[in-house]
């Protein structure tokens, strides 16, 4: 099975960055979103990224129009039904993406995979609610997705190997590097990356250290493009939260266990880049 045509469900931050690599890699691609308003942004953002692109000499404005003149917009589901993948990169919560899923399992044809963008949430489970296990998978991009280079795939043990194929042939289409993991929460880099986060608000939180030294330290110390806290905020603190939440439900391991700070701060909306305030002030 080739994959020609591809849907994005979800054109936010996530979904419009996978919306324009796909489609600047030949793929025809029809993207959904819950209202207008949700998806003119999210078309203007693909608009606004290719533009960058152009002006970076990245892309010519020729490639850019031509991958422009592969997408489509929807706030019909149905419109997906003739897409060879389908990828969810709708909000984080289970009951949300399951919905999706089940539904997309009743209009998609017997060939086509679904695969969801979570960064931490189990796709087995999504997997559960349709009748094609063995063609489910999770495909993890990384923000920003035009420039980052990798993608997690998430294998369940109902996926499978001819799934697995095809998903790498996707991904090498995209000029991405790609690694393999196994269904369990927070897959390779959230695994690492979450406990390693978690342990720097703690630090700021017992007054180790100031913020702006705790980042300057790893930035210099560990040769990290930028900070934790720094990173924090571009995640986004709510994020962060709910992945780590996700994690000590499953596992029960301490190292999970979000700081009281950080969930003040959800609390307070202070959530980063995103709210103009976190640790830093934008």
């Amino acid at each position: 099975m080739e994959i020609k045509k591809v849907g994005v469900v979800g054109c936010g931050l996530m979904g419009s960055g996978i919306v324009e690599v796909c489609a600047r890699a030949g793929y025809d691609v029809v993207v959904r979103e819950v209202d207008e308003s949700l998806l003119a942004k999210g078309l203007e953002r693909v608009r606004a990224s290719l533009l960058k692109a152009v002006a970076r000499g990245k892309a010519t404005q020729e490639q850019a129009d031509q991958a422009l003149s592969h997408i489509r917009g929807t706030l019909d589901l149905a419109d997906l039904a003739d897409c060879d993948l389908v990828i969810e990169a709708a909000v984080e919560n289970m009951a949300v993406k399951k919905e999706i899923f089940a539904a997309l399992d009743g209009l998609l044809a017997p060939h086509a995979i679904l695969a969801s963008n979570t960064s931490s949430l189990c796709i087995t489970e999504m997997a559960s609610v349709t009748k094609r296990g063995d063609k489910v998978l999770g495909i993890h991009f990384f923000n920003p997705v035009p420039v980052m280079p990798l993608i997690e795939f998430v294998r369940t043990i109902l996926t499978s190997d001819e799934t697995m194929r095809i998903a790498r042939q996707f991904g090498a289409s995209l000029g991405k590097t790609m690694v393999v993991a196994k269904d369990t929460p927070g897959f390779i880099v959230n695994r690492l990356l979450i406990p390693y986060l978690l342990d720097a608000v703690r630090l700021y939180e017992e007054g180790l250290a100031t913020r702006e030294d705790i980042d300057t330290a790893i930035q210099l110390g560990l040769n990290h493009p930028m900070g934790p806290l720094t990173l924090l905020d571009f995640v986004g603190l709510d994020t962060t939260l709910y992945i780590a939440d996700a994690m000590f439900e499953e596992y029960k391991d301490p190292r999970f266990a979000a700081p009281p700070l950080l969930r003040r701060m959800v609390l307070a909306g202070r959530l980063g880049r995103k709210s103009g305030k976190g640790f830093y002030e934008y």
